[in-house]
């Protein structure tokens, strides 16, 4: 609960904007109260036991960064440069910051789900212990700290990310550190502070690229407009603050530069093996535009085979990222994950904005909320607006933002309760709270439907009851008091919603790269959703036992080689040996070419190559209805006249399944799959996906494969054909 009006310090009286270099500090702080105490310590605990609890449950997580975790915990330069593998072949498409992290607890303590995924928790504990202190400073206020850190704990992709090992937990933490060091700067017209957060964005940057810097533009037009200082002076501290973002950042942009290409990893992701192409390209503006897929080395299906619409055209498209647009924020799992306090933040950045119209220039609530504010609307645009791929985990890069600015807009609320303004300010932020959520919740109406009613018909009746008491002829009526209760009670109904989601998450199992929140999802076969659970299964990796255990015998540089970063990662936690990615994570990087493949194999560096073989179920057929699965015999006669005719086959008998072109036919058009250790060419109805062609057919025209499940392993140290 937040502290009656009357423990608030008071403001200090700053002269106007004319002239603020001599103007005295704020009041400050008053001494911390046992309840603020307590409430402080019972916020970190119980954070860290709520994301601590059963978090092996993730097991590996992401195989992409576990792999890179798992490398960084064997070899020093794998750690440096965020190695896929051991054997340095090639990088994960993403800077090494969150690796330097898990791979040094792995080498601290053993490499495992616990030692990986334990760090991401204590990150949750440090984010909301240092969003406490931003809004505290901010507000001279405890309970609004104690508001902000709990409503960021309680947030549902703060609940998933955080306990998970991709590289948007140390980015988010590096974000929050910049925005409190800037308010801490905003206060005395700090340089040193200010140059601080330029240190945690150059940090930032090394985690995740330009996501980790959208928050500067909002840090910079804050500390412009409000520092107590005179303009040039601000203006030489963002120079300042500038330079040393710079220079904690290029250094590592220097290094790989320096460091010779041959004797370092592949920065994958690039086109020519450079960290600023992968920064603009790929990981930058490419990918806001929607052209971060090459194109040149995507999987085809056969004839006869597409993906339904709902799932995304190609490989390159899959994931159920959603279209762009405005209401990208609030619908699918998105607005699952970020968006249940995300019309109130936005109402309560108008409001304090408005409530604090005539503070001085140099006001410290309304430096705090350009901060969060423009933190939240930057980042809200650039993510609505984004045409490439979008994961929903994305938006934890705004959950700072969205639980800062809520937390902000209560308190300004609380604070001017005794008015009609302060009054109808609060009703506003308790239905957008608690309608929203309601509005959430009847989206999975069948998980706790007796919550969502609940939260409304308190949010309701709290926001009348502020209403009524704004009017002038009740306003003198209803004591203080009342008015508190009731925002206290609006205040914890809208966050009924979010909490409730948040802790449904924590105990699920979240793997593969596409996590998503809440309760378990019910299979619903004949869907799209179970049309994407099989094509995560293909492009994650599944790894025959057998196979692991032919690759741990290996003493080879490389134990294997194949397609994509997906399977090769999933292949080194099988058996942790070092497995060349061919292509990178979308088999478009340009490594190995098939020179220096060639050379792999000529000298002994490399044992196998292998090769997935996928048996193309029927409801991989496209229908007349996008997202739905059915029988190919279903389809409308003409649609399979035509797709035959294309194609050049033969219609297929009933039940028969048309055979890829680019296989050799089985002598036997029944055969099945070879079992363990049988060697025999690909059977029709099969597909063997391949990113880098080249290589697979020369390793195909010269070795000769031994099958393990649906896997195809040429051993490359045999003579060659």
């Amino acid at each position: 609960m937040l502290p009656a009006v009357t423990t608030i310090s008071a403001e200090p009286a700053l002269p106007d904007a004319t002239d603020t270099t001599t103007a005295p500090p704020p009041a400050g702080l008053l001494p911390a109260r046992r309840w603020e105490r307590v409430g402080l310590v019972a916020l970190l605990i119980g954070t860290a036991a709520a994301y601590l609890w059963h978090i092996t449950v993730n097991g590996m997580g992401n195989n992409f960064y576990a792999a890179a975790a798992w490398a960084g915990s064997r070899n020093w330069e794998a750690l440096l440069f965020g190695s896929l593998d051991p054997g340095n072949f090639i990088t994960v498409d993403k800077p090494p910051v969150s690796q330097w992290v898990m791979g040094l607890s792995g080498q601290l303590f053993g490499f495992s789900s616990a030692s990986m995924l334990v760090p991401q928790a204590l990150m949750a504990v440090a984010a909301v212990a240092l969003l406490y202190a931003a809004v505290t400073r901010a507000t001279d206020n405890r309970g609004a700290g104690l508001l902000a850190g709990a409503v960021l704990a309680a947030t549902p992709v703060v609940a998933l990310m955080f306990r998970f090992n991709n590289p948007d937990a140390v980015m988010v933490l590096l974000m929050t550190a910049g925005a409190y060091c800037t308010i801490r700067a905003l206060r005395h017209a700090s340089a040193r502070w200010l140059m601080l957060a330029g240190v945690a964005l150059g940090f930032a940057f090394l985690a995740k690229m330009l996501e980790g810097l959208m928050v500067l533009p909002a840090l910079a037009i804050a500390y412009l407009l409000v520092a107590p200082t005179s303009l040039r002076d601000r203006l030489w501290h963002l120079l300042g603050a500038a330079a040393a973002l710079i220079v904690s950042s290029g250094w590592y942009v220097l290094l790989t530069m320096l460091w010779p290409a041959s004797s370092r990893p592949y920065l994958a992701g690039s086109t020519n093996n450079t960290f600023m192409d992968l920064v603009l390209g790929y990981n930058g503006f490419a990918r806001f535009l929607g052209q971060n897929h090459r194109g040149g080395n995507h999987f085809e299906l056969p004839p006869g085979y597409e993906m339904p619409h709902a799932a995304g055209a190609g490989f390159g498209g899959f994931g159920g990222f959603g279209g762009s647009g405005p209401d990208r924020m609030f619908t699918g799992e998105i607005g699952f994950e970020i968006s249940w306090l995300l019309p109130a933040a936005l109402l309560a950045f108008a409001f304090v904005l408005v409530s604090r119209w005539r503070a001085p220039r140099t006001d410290q609530l309304r430096g705090a909320t350009l901060v969060f504010g423009l933190w939240l609307v930057i980042d809200g645009v650039a993510f609505t607006t984004m045409q490439g791929g979008m994961h929903a985990y994305y938006t934890l890069a705004i959950g700072p933002a969205v639980a800062g600015m809520f937390a902000l807009g209560v308190y300004e609320a609380w604070r001017r309760r005794d008015e009609a303004f302060g009054r109808i300010g609060a009703a506003a932020l308790v239905l957008a709270t608690g309608g929203w959520a309601f509005v959430l919740l009847q989206r999975n109406a069948e998980w706790l439907p007796w919550l969502r009613w609940t939260l409304l018909v308190v949010a309701v009746l709290a926001a009348l009851g502020l209403l009524a008491a704004a009017f002038p002829a009740m306003s003198r009526r209803v004591p203080t008091r009342a008015v508190s209760v009731l925002v206290v009670a609006g205040v914890l109904a809208g966050l009924g919603g979010t909490s409730a989601y948040a802790a449904a998450t924590l105990p699920q199992e979240h793997v593969g790269g596409g996590p998503s929140v809440g309760p378990a999802k019910p299979d619903r076969p004949g869907t799209a959703n179970q049309f994407r659970r099989a094509v995560t299964a293909f492009m994650d990796g599944s790894t025959e036992p057998q196979v692991a255990a032919l690759l741990r015998e290996t003493t080879t540089t490389w134990s294997a080689a194949v397609d994509r970063s997906s399977v090769a990662a999933s292949l080194e936690l099988a058996s942790r040996t070092p497995v060349i990615a061919i292509g990178g994570f979308t088999s478009d990087d340009p490594v190995p070419t098939l020179a220096d493949f060639e050379n792999l194999v000529r000298t002994h560096q490399v044992t196998y190559y292998l090769a997935q073989e996928v048996q193309l179920p029927d409801s991989w057929r496209v229908t007349d209805q996008p997202g739905v699965l059915t029988d190919p015999g279903q389809q409308p006669a003409a649609r399979r006249q035509q797709r035959q005719a294309n194609s050049g086959q033969q219609p297929p008998t009933p039940g028969q399944q048309p055979a890829d072109p680019g296989q050799t036919p089985s002598s036997d058009p029944g055969q099945q799959t070879p079992s363990a250790g049988q060697q025999s060419p690909s059977t029709p109805g099969r597909w063997r996906p391949s990113g880098n062609k080249d290589i697979a057919n020369w390793v195909a025209a010269h070795y000769t494969p031994t099958y393990y499940g649906n896997v195809a392993v040429y051993n490359l140290t045999d003579p060659p054909h």
